[in-house]
């Protein structure tokens, strides 16, 4: 059995409604603090390892939206993932007449809400793996493997491991991970 979206938000609520969260520090990415008072953008433009995503975000008219108040969780691929793509497909992407298509490859990597994979854990405990539906229509399938590390699987059926968990913002939070989320099609 999986979770879905509203099952999901209504677990969430009830995790925080009697209590609240503990705060933690935010982890480094890309050789840059992390603020939780900085938004996924501000954030992820200090990011060493995510000039590619920021510079694919602005191209895809995207910034805004992450730039605004969310909740949002943003699966973000780091520059090695985008240079794991075949040769001159990032180019070809960040070109004026491939916006379109940018914009729904990048908007299967955010989720509309905030999503910490301590929330994974428990969801998976009582019921399996966790599927997200992101903002470009397409749905994740979040679990936890033996080896401790949350794997995502995207519409297309690759598999993408979290690096980098929890990194949390003032609208919501990164999750790191090591390749570049696709669409079905």
């Amino acid at each position: 059995m999986s979770f879905s979206f509203r099952t999901l938000a209504a677990t969430t609520a009830l995790v925080f409604a009697g209590g609240v969260a503990l705060a933690q520090e935010n982890p480094t990415v890309g050789g840059a603090a992390m603020s939780a008072d900085k938004n996924i953008i501000e954030n992820a433009m200090n990011s060493a390892d995510h000039t590619t995503l920021v510079a694919a975000v602005q191209a895809a008219g995207l910034a805004e939206t992450l730039q605004g108040v969310g909740p949002f969780t943003v699966f973000a691929p780091t520059n090695a993932a985008f240079a794991a793509l075949p040769a001159g497909t990032v180019e070809t992407l960040l070109l004026p007449e491939s916006k379109d298509q940018l914009a729904r490859i990048l908007s299967c990597h955010v989720v509309p809400t905030s999503f910490l994979t301590d929330e994974l854990r428990m969801i998976e405990e009582a019921a399996g793996p966790t599927v997200l539906e992101t903002l470009g229509g397409c749905t994740l399938s979040l679990t936890k493997g033996a080896d401790g590390f949350v794997t995502v699987s995207d519409a297309a059926g690759n598999a993408h491991r979290i690096t980098i968990a929890d990194v949390r913002q003032s609208n919501g939070v990164i999750q790191v991970v090591d390749s570049v989320l696709l669409p079905a099609n």
